[in-house]
């Protein structure tokens, strides 16, 4: 079975998806005019502008709900393994991927929130990938394929979201509190479900309130102390970064046969840690009031450097910089060591652990606890974010028939299945604590590699809209409004949450939207 997912996760995880990655970032960052660059001081000040209201949370709980999702263990665990199998210049290509990929989130995050609806059971805002390949082409001849596209997509999101991703989180949570305290991985499983229990069934305003306390201090918390050790072995950092750039590029000779791994695994792990072009990204944005969909658009780019350069960049110069690396020739941990750093195990697995000793070199026995509370806190805030995305997909698909009675159970079929969601993602979380790294890892790869196929190829076709709204966004700006959105003046169609929504008031004249 292991070998099947191999051959599946390669056919998914080709050349061609790498290219197609990193090819988007660059034609977004052109036709945006750089806006990952010249809107940085507007993205810091949206983050804490806003206004939530009974159907939608605030800018800053929108980008931490994204954060939630985006901050997980690919930000520790992804980065060792990056590195692991692609060099230390695999966290140069992270970079690349973050910068080009701030535009792919600006233009996916925007089309979330033009084409976002209201949810008729929760009353609350709904949005993503399979709203706007359902609803931006409506109005033309290629309406009925792109809700197929539309319905394609939610399905492989509910999969990817409410199985496959959760076990990678629950695996790296349980291997790093196993490293640091002994602990059984069923105790881990056990404890992980009854916390996920109690906030998923809360919904998306409990969900909310969870991830703005604590995604920000959680991230904050561990820069901090990631840096101090990289600030305490300076020494090294002079020779991490020209190792990163030689390493890159094939310019050291000790990395010059795996410079194509470094740029593979330094894509693919940098789409699992930032999710710029996954579609993930969308669905938080789209559950955020805002008089205008650019203006989560920026906030949800400037996620992705949070993200990426921030705390990728961190973790990967604590595991170099302290010399907790080991790097193999071919995609797993048998092949042969081309370089180390020395400090590891010789028996170590890859992944979390290369982090609790880089931490360990300076702390002792504090370090691999201070990581294993990390992942704690990224894991679970990170699954949360899984369960509301799969949910979003999971009432896409029911529409209408979400609201059928089921008399013998008095409840609605939208209200079973949910709890059915509910009960599959914990089951995920128990499975990806008693799993094999490697069988985790592959499941999640599958999962975020199907929906990046579908989502960049979609918004390719789809981009219009959202190139319109930020040249509308930007000359409101320039004349020193508060910009505002009206959809019908740019000539796009399909928006019919904003056709209604009245900018003085704030508020829609509908009560729901038809999904």
């Amino acid at each position: 079975m292991s070998d099947f997912l191999s051959d599946i996760n390669g056919y998914i995880w080709s050349n061609a998806l790498v290219f197609l990655c990193l090819a988007a970032g660059v034609f977004f960052s052109i036709r945006t005019r750089l806006v990952q660059v010249r809107q940085i001081p507007e993205m810091i000040r949206l983050m804490f502008r806003g206004e939530k209201s009974p159907s939608g949370v605030s800018s800053f709980q929108a980008l931490t709900i994204s954060l939630a999702g985006r901050v997980g263990t690919g930000n520790i665990a992804g980065v060792a393994t990056a590195i692991a199998f692609g060099g230390p210049g695999a966290l140069f290509w992270m970079w690349v991927v973050a910068f080009l990929g701030a535009s792919t989130s600006f233009v996916e995050c925007t089309l979330g929130q033009i084409y976002k609806t209201k949810d008729r059971l929760t009353g609350e805002y709904r949005g993503g990938p399979a709203y706007y390949f359902s609803r931006a082409m409506a109005h033309t001849n290629a309406s009925g394929a792109f809700k197929v596209y539309g319905l394609v997509f939610a399905a492989v999101t509910v999969l990817a979201c409410g199985l496959l991703l959760p076990s990678v989180q629950s695996n790296s949570m349980a291997v790093a509190m196993n490293e640091a305290w002994g602990l059984s991985e069923w105790v881990v499983a056990v404890g992980s479900v009854i916390v996920l229990a109690f906030v998923i069934i809360g919904g998306v305003k409990r969900i909310a309130s969870f991830a703005s306390i604590v995604v920000p201090f959680m991230a904050v918390i561990y820069i901090f102390f990631a840096i101090i050790i990289v600030a305490l072995n300076a020494s090294e950092v002079p020779n991490v970064i020209s190792t990163i750039f030689a390493s890159a590029f094939g310019a050291d000779a000790a990395f010059g046969a795996i410079v194509g791994s470094a740029i593979m695994w330094g894509v693919k792990r940098g789409i699992y840690s930032n999710e710029a072009g996954q579609g993930t990204g969308p669905h938080a944005a789209a559950a955020a009031e805002v008089s205008h969909p650019a203006k989560q658009g920026l906030v949800q780019a400037f996620a992705v450097y949070v993200d990426t350069l921030f705390i990728c960049t961190a973790t990967g110069f604590l595991i170099l910089s302290t010399g907790a690396y080991r790097v193999f020739e071919g995609e797993s941990a048998d092949g042969s060591v081309i370089a180390e750093g020395g400090i590891l195990p010789a028996d170590v697995a890859v992944g979390p652990t290369f982090v609790q000793t880089g931490f360990d070199s300076f702390w002792g026995g504090a370090g691999s606890s201070f990581v294993a509370i990390s992942l704690l806190f990224f894991c679970i805030t990170t699954i949360i974010a899984y369960y509301y995305m799969a949910e979003t997909n999971l009432r896409f698909l029911m529409g209408k028939a979400a609201t059928i009675e089921i008399k013998p159970l008095r409840s609605t079929l939208g209200a079973n299945l949910t709890l059915l969601l509910q009960a599959l993602i914990l089951v995920s979380v128990v499975i990806g604590c008693v799993s094999t790294a490697s069988e985790a890892w592959t499941l999640g790869d599958i999962g975020v590699g199907l929906m990046a196929w579908l989502n960049i190829v979609g918004i390719i076709i789809l981009q219009q809209p959202a190139f319109k709204a930020l040249r509308d966004y930007e000359r409101q700006q320039k004349l020193g409004q508060d910009p505002t959105f009206d959809p019908k003046a740019l000539g796009i169609m399909g928006a019919t949450f904003w056709e209604n929504y009245d900018p003085v008031t704030g508020k829609t004249r509908e009560t729901a939207d038809a999904p």
